[in-house]
């Protein structure tokens, strides 16, 4: 669960997180409570919340609830970031579940300790295990910069499923500095399924190669994914932007559709109807191509669409993002205070429709919202959002 998202669950408190996860399952009268009780206290401090996820993450209960809560809790501990997890995170590896595996894989990435041998043995025998859990296992490789014992991971190289070779791929970039494997991965960037577009795009991120970005910006796929592994690629060792990447940062935030590589993808046309479907499209390539098509409509068709759009579908997140975005791009002077709502919605699930509307901001000259950017730019603490608004900000100079 996003960092992002942790307002959704401040109605909970810490001490009534800690007590359920202590009640059995049959004993609430939602025993879904208890996995969201994990969820909360991943955003705890205390020591007394920390003690109670490690008993969560160590508890093997077969009941169907419990299993769930001990993998919220895995998850959690990787969000803690606390070192005393390693235990209870070792000992899920074995577990036979996947998901469970998959989240303690994926914590010990986040907590980021040194694993002596025996635990990274342990983590390299937990390969042995569904696609999704071999993936999990790699990107721990690789984001840990764990050696590759014995090519057990380079076997892996050419697995049938993108979603392990991907993530080999990404390690021998990474880990073994064989840049000969950035090519697999950017050709899977133009890959017709979605979800083989993402996992490329996290992978590049793992890889953490400049070569890649100019490709990895323009690959149809959610902005927010495409700026986790940008950022993480643009990354110097000392903490800053590395200069070479500033402008195609720019790029992928301001989120042209025009600038993306949508070929394969079927222009919906202008038809209004066509339009609408295709922005609420499971596919973000579908998505972008209908706001491609909207912004080739006339002016009039395009002020007469997005109030109806805004109307009809305006608390979808992907859709109100999109219009935060083309009426900028448009240059729809006339829906400047869309623009403005836009950038003052705080609840989590609207972040990226935030980064949309501070570039519409610069591009319809409103200063008057010079001091939400400054605001934003100084305290917000997700970074495509605070860059965005510190560089719109320097536009407006």
């Amino acid at each position: 669960m996003s960092e992002r998202f942790d307002t959704l669950f401040s109605g909970m408190s810490e001490e009534t997180a800690m007590s359920t996860l202590l009640i059995a399952p049959s004993e609430l009268s939602n025993p879904g409570l208890k996995y969201l009780a994990a969820t909360r206290l991943g955003a705890c401090t205390s020591s007394a919340s920390l003690k109670r996820l490690l008993e969560a993450g160590a508890n093997t209960s077969e009941d169907l609830f419990e299993r769930i809560t001990r993998r919220k809790a895995l998850e959690a501990l990787g969000r803690r970031k606390d070192p005393q997890a390693l235990p209870v995170l070792m000992a899920a590896l074995s577990a036979s579940d996947e998901p469970t595996v998959v989240n303690a894989a994926d914590a010990l990435a986040r907590i980021g300790a040194s694993l002596n041998e025996e635990n990274q043995a342990s983590l390299l025998a937990a390969l042995d295990g569904p696609d999704n859990q071999k993936r999990a296992v790699i990107q721990a490789f690789t984001r840990l910069g764990l050696p590759d014992k014995g090519d057990v991971i380079r076997a892996l190289e050419n697995h049938d499923n993108p979603l392990v070779s991907g993530a080999a791929n990404a390690h021998a970039v990474q880990v073994a500095c064989n840049l000969d494997s950035l090519e697999p991965l950017i050709a899977q960037l133009d890959d017709d399924n979605a979800g083989r577009r993402r996992a490329a795009v996290i992978d590049l991120g793992d890889a953490g190669r400049i070569e890649a970005l100019d490709a990895l910006i323009r690959c149809p796929v959610s902005m927010p994914l495409r700026a986790k592994s940008a950022f993480q690629i643009a990354k110097t060792a000392g903490g800053s932007i590395a200069p070479e990447a500033i402008g195609l940062l720019e790029q992928l935030l301001q989120d042209d559709p025009k600038d993306l590589k949508l070929s394969g993808v079927v222009n919906p046309g202008p038809a209004a109807e066509a339009i609408r479907n295709g922005l609420q499209h499971r596919d973000e390539a579908k998505q972008y191509a209908a706001a491609k098509a909207l912004m080739d409509c006339p002016r009039t068709e395009q002020l007469a669409q997005i109030d109806s759009l805004q109307r009809d579908l305006g608390s979808d997140y992907g859709v109100h993002y999109l219009l935060a975005s083309c009426i900028g791009l448009m240059g729809l002077h006339e829906r400047s205070e869309q623009v403005r709502d836009a950038l003052a919605e705080t609840a989590p699930q609207y972040a990226k429709s935030r980064v949309a509307a501070a570039w519409s901001c610069l591009r319809l000259g409103l200063e008057d919202q010079r001091p939400l950017l400054e605001d934003l730019s100084r305290t917000n603490p997700w970074q495509p959002l605070q860059w965005s608004c510190t560089q719109v900000l320097a536009g407006m100079a």
